[in-house]
């Protein structure tokens, strides 16, 4: 079964590598949608795969590390595209929360990606 949580956050960056004149390339901010799932077999006593709340504590830390940051300042992403943030919150994430089985993270409302790993 695959259970799912939702997250938002609200950062900034800018994208080094892109052309000058474009306009990723100034600094700007997402308010950033990201759904994380989870997988594993239910669990008959508690009728769950897992408890919510310990997803939340598990992955607020973490969600708190980007919320209202200049996401170039955290380490390894001096390119923070949407990929670049998605990788680096499933290695964030996978290592507190193993059942972690895909991640999808929204820039903006009709813009995002998916991630399941490498």
């Amino acid at each position: 079964m695959i259970i799912c949580k939702h997250f938002s956050f609200d950062s900034a960056h800018f994208l080094p590598k892109v052309p000058e004149g474009h306009k990723c390339r100034g600094i700007h901010g997402h308010t950033y949608r990201l759904t994380l799932y989870f997988e594993g077999k239910l669990d008959n006593e508690f009728g769950w795969v897992m408890d919510f709340t310990d997803i939340k504590e598990a992955v607020n830390p973490i969600i708190e590390r980007v919320d209202h940051k200049l996401l170039n300042n955290i380490a390894g992403l001096e390119n923070p595209t949407c990929e670049h943030i998605a990788i680096w919150l499933w290695n964030k994430i996978k290592d507190k929360v193993p059942q972690l089985s895909r991640i999808r993270l929204y820039e903006t409302p009709t813009s995002g990606v998916v991630y399941e790993g490498v």
